[in-house]
C-alpha cells in the first residue's frame, strides 16, 4: 500500500506537477472513500488478519487525502509520518495475529474471549499497538492523522475533511470491539486452557517497533527533520 503512495510522492509529483494541480480535489475524494470503505469493511470482518488488512485501506486514505492538499506542507508532513507509522503499527499487529495463530490455529475473532487473563503480556503488546492503530494521543498514529487533519482543513473542503475524521471514529469502533471480543469477557478454560504466553523471542521481535512508535509520537521532531530537505524539495516544486 505504502509503495503507491511513495511512488505517487516521489515519482508522480515531480514528474506531473500539472496534472496534481488538477486532480488534487478528486485524488482527496478517492482517499475519502478508501478511509470510508477500509473502515466499514474492517468492521464486518470475522478474521482478526483480514481486520488489520482492510484497516490498512483505511489508513492509507489519509494519505492520499493529504495528497489532495498537495499546497500544505503540514498535510504532505502528515502523509509521511502515517507512511512511516503506518509501517511500525500494521507490521507489528500482523507480526502478533501471527503469534496467536501459531498457538490457536484460528483467527476467528468469535472464537475467543477473555485472553487478557490468560496471556496478559501478549494481551498488552497487542493493546499498545491496537491504541496507535486508532489514534490515541502519544502514539504515532495520532501525530500522523492529526498533522493531516489539520492541513487539509486549510486547503480542501470542510465537509470533505469532516467525512474523513467520520473513519476515525469508525476506526475507533472496530479496534476497540475486537479488543472486547478478544481479551474481556469470559475465558474458555476447556478450550484455550493450554495457549502460552508470547516468548521472549516474539517480545524482542516487537520490541523495536513498539519503542518507535511510542517515540515518534512524543517526540516526532527527529522524524520530522530527516523528512525536511524532502519535503521542502516537494514544496518549492508545486510552488513553482
Amino acid at each position: 500500500l505504502k509503495m503507491g503512495t511513495y511512488a505517487m510522492l516521489r515519482i508522480s509529483w515531480p514528474m506531473f506537477p500539472d496534472a496534481l494541480r488538477t486532480l488534487s480535489f478528486w485524488i482527496a475524494v478517492i482517499g475519502v472513500i478508501g478511509i470510508i470503505y477500509g473502515a466499514l469493511v474492517s468492521m464486518a470482518q470475522k478474521d482478526l488478519k483480514k481486520l488489520v488488512a482492510y484497516s490498512s485501506v483505511s489508513h492509507m486514505g489519509f494519505c492520499m487525502l493529504a495528497l489532495g492538499a498537495f499546497s500544505s506542507v503540514t498535510a504532505i508532513a502528515g502523509c509521511m509520518f502515517q507512511m512511516v507509522s503506518h509501517g511500525l503499527i500494521t507490521g507489528a499487529m500482523f507480526l502478533l495475529v501471527g503469534v496467536l495463530y501459531d498457538r490457536a490455529h484460528t483467527r476467528e475473532i468469535a472464537a475467543f474471549g477473555g485472553l487478557g487473563s490468560k496471556i496478559p503480556v501478549y494481551t498488552g503488546i497487542m493493546m499498545l499497538f491496537s491504541m496507535a492503530s486508532l489514534g490515541l494521543p502519544g502514539m504515532s498514529g495520532f501525530i500522523s492523522e492529526f498533522m493531516i487533519f489539520v492541513g487539509a482543513f486549510g486547503v480542501l473542503s470542510k465537509v470533505l475533511v469532516g467525512i474523513s475524521v467520520l473513519g476515525v471514529v469508525l476506526g475507533a469502533t472496530y479496534i476497540l470491539r475486537m479488543v472486547q471480543n478478544i481479551f474481556l469477557g469470559e475465558f474458555d478454560t476447556a478450550r484455550w486452557g493450554g495457549l502460552t504466553e508470547i516468548n521472549l523471542r516474539e517480545i524482542i521481535s516487537v520490541a523495536p517497533l513498539a519503542v518507535l512508535t511510542i517515540a515518534i509520537g512524543v517526540y516526532p521532531k527527529p522524524l520530522a527533520t530527516l523528512m525536511r530537505a524532502t519535503l521542502e524539495n516537494l514544496v518549492t516544486l508545486m510552488a513553482r
